[in-house]
């Protein structure tokens, strides 16, 4: 999701979101004072000792000088087991560091994840969405920590040895004249390039994960349809457009580098040639010479990794910009101020209205229908019709566009949202389990502190036990991802023990029998019967023979309500109900009759 503001490299909202970025850093001062001091000592070291040059070239190869000859060896001992040490600390500093600020992003976006409504999730792939958290967050780091480092470390590495130019001579340290407003230059024309190309390259790497991650999900209907060169092309084309965004930032890096290196190749030039002039020749040292030189040489590589350093930043600047719109998007909106113990499940639906923002679609178009407190309520019609949309409008997952939805006679945002999500047991066509045991799946997440009596006793009344007990462990036998040990019908039985665990006053079924064979669904449809006394219950069905025992069946049709009654009732009317009946019998009868002996 690449929505951010389009600015200039060095704009004012860059370094706001720059500023913001090392806002995670300052949290750890004491770590940060120390690795400042080691970028502080570590090019103070090598400045130093290029300082010296000049005394141990002259005193120790010219001069003979005893003492410089005794002392040198000690000296460049001791100024590199300081150098080491400020080296250690500054590289485990900023590590430490940017190993923390990665996970602060990373948990705050997965919170940022967990309070966004549902319309979010249904605007973006959600490979983009796991590209933040694996990718995207990775990025921050070398804005925060990394770059900063370079720019401090490098940075001092040009002034002190700049230092050591102008102290040793100030003559020869014009030939940075030639060097300064090039670097310069460079910098500002490499950034603008390394930014326009970093928020391509974040953008890309959500397609190459969702390609990934639709391929491995699908791998069955990948194979069964002959699809894998179609998904090996389609990966293969995201992948080489993340390829070729990263060779633009290399040959960028590169050209910037080797345009540094020729300048700075000129500058040493002219420092040679000015050195060499008669007038100078003569008064002029060689450890003076030496350890201009040396500066200067050092200079070189400090400049190429100042340069370099933009690759790094813009991409951590550009990535920290998308995780902020994520961190700053408003969570679902809660209103309520009423908090809600337990609902009698008297549920009205007054000229509800629903248009989905991402496409501006009218999924609902003027629904009214009341559920009375422990009835069955069955929605029924054709796919599209509207019957998922209206359920999900209950635990508020979207908002109605128009109309309004009374719980108990209250305007149901009156209520809060937790407490709202607590009066409603769902269980889906599309069952969610997650990498864990069988019990911890039944009693998930409010439901945890159960005992093992009831999850067993869910279990068992939603003829679960009969497979559970045979797997090794039980109840606390693992499901793995997406519980895809068991079979769908398997699964389907869990996310119907933790409905029946939850024991809450609103129930919603969409298809929950559908996985489920013969026996076990008559089963089911007997601990459900159970189950849905005192309770209201919607009851989201294609096949009608499921929903004939409902108090009401209310058949919805391009969003609309067309027809409510009972199952009797609607037969004899004749309509809308009567026709996907005989539809629907019509269809299984010879499908009955055709089937082997």
């Amino acid at each position: 999701m690449n929505t951010a503001k389009k600015t200039s490299p060095f704009g004012k909202e860059t370094w706001v979101t720059y500023k913001r970025l090392l806002g995670y850093s300052s949290r750890y001062k004491g770590v940060a004072l120390i690795a400042i001091i080691g970028m502080i000592v570590d090019p103070a070291c090598l400045a130093v000792f290029t300082k010296l040059l000049k005394q141990i070239v002259d005193r120790v190869f010219v001069d003979k000088d005893t003492f410089w000859i005794f002392w040198t060896p000690i000296w460049i001992i001791g100024l590199f087991i300081v150098r080491g040490f400020a080296s250690y600390a500054t590289d485990y500093g900023i590590a430490y560091i940017g190993r923390n600020v990665v996970q602060t992003v990373r948990q705050q976006v997965f919170d940022a994840y967990m309070r966004l409504p549902a319309a979010f999730f249904g605007r973006e792939a959600s490979g983009h969405q796991i590209s933040r958290i694996t990718f995207t967050s990775e990025q921050v780091a070398n804005a925060a920590t990394d770059s900063l480092k370079t720019v401090i470390t490098d940075s001092l590495m040009v002034v002190y040895m700049l230092l050591v130019m102008l102290t040793t001579s100030a003559y020869l340290t014009l030939s940075l004249l030639v060097l300064v407003p090039c670097v310069g230059l460079i910098v500002t024309v490499v950034s603008r390039r390394y930014r326009r190309i970093s928020k391509r390259i974040q953008g890309n790497m959500g397609s190459v994960t969702s390609a990934v991650e639709e391929s491995v999900g699908a791998h069955r209907e990948v194979r069964i349809y002959g699809g894998q060169e179609r998904e090996t092309r389609r990966f293969f084309d995201v992948a080489e457009r993340a390829r070729l965004l990263n060779l633009k930032i290399s040959s960028t890096g590169a050209l910037s580098s080797a345009t540094i290196q020729t300048v700075g190749a000129a500058a040493l030039a002219l420092m040679v040639f000015l050195a060499t002039r008669p007038a100078v020749l003569s008064n002029i040292s060689p450890g003076a010479f030496m350890a201009v030189l040396t500066a200067m040489g050092a200079i070189l590589p400090s400049l190429k990794r100042l340069a370099g350093v933009q690759s790094a930043m813009q991409r951590g600047i550009s990535a920290a910009e998308d995780l902020f719109e994520i961190i700053d998007m408003p969570p679902e909106r809660d209103a309520g101020t009423q908090t809600l113990d337990r609902t009698r499940g008297d549920i009205v639906f007054k000229d509800v209205q629903l248009v989905y923002p991402r496409n501006q679609f009218p999924a609902l178009r003027g629904v009214d229908l009341a559920c009375r407190p422990g009835t069955v309520t069955a929605l029924v019609g054709r796919s599209g019709s509207g019957k998922s949309s209206l359920v999900s409008l209950l635990p508020r997952f979207y908002e109605p566009s128009g109309g309004q939805i009374l719980l108990d006679g209250h305007d149901y945002e009156a209520y809060t949202l937790p407490s709202l999500r607590r009066q409603i047991a769902w269980v889906g066509q599309s069952v969610v389990l997650f990498d864990d045991t069988v019990a911890n799946n039944i009693a998930y997440g409010e439901l945890a502190g159960a005992s093992e009596e009831a999850i067993v006793a869910a279990a068992e009344a939603a003829n679960a036990m009969e497979f559970i007990q045979k797997l090794p462990g039980g109840i606390h036998a693992p499901i793995g991802q997406a519980g895809n040990m068991l079979s769908g019908g398997q699964r389907q039985r869990i996310a119907i023990a933790r409905a029946i665990l939850k024991n809450a006053p609103i129930l919603v079924l969409d298809e929950a029998t559908s996985a489920l064979d013969t026996e076990s669904e008559r089963l089911i449809q007997d601990a459900l019967q159970r189950l849905m006394r005192d309770r209201t219950t919607l009851v989201i069905a294609h096949r009608l023979s499921t929903v004939e025992h409902a108090d009401q069946i209310a058949v919805m049709d391009q969003g609309r309500v067309v027809e409510l009654g009972t199952h009797h009732e609607l037969l004899a009317h004749g309509g809308t109900y009567a026709a996907l009946h005989r539809m629907q019998f019509s269809d299984t009868a010879p499908l009955a009759a055709g089937r082997p002996a």
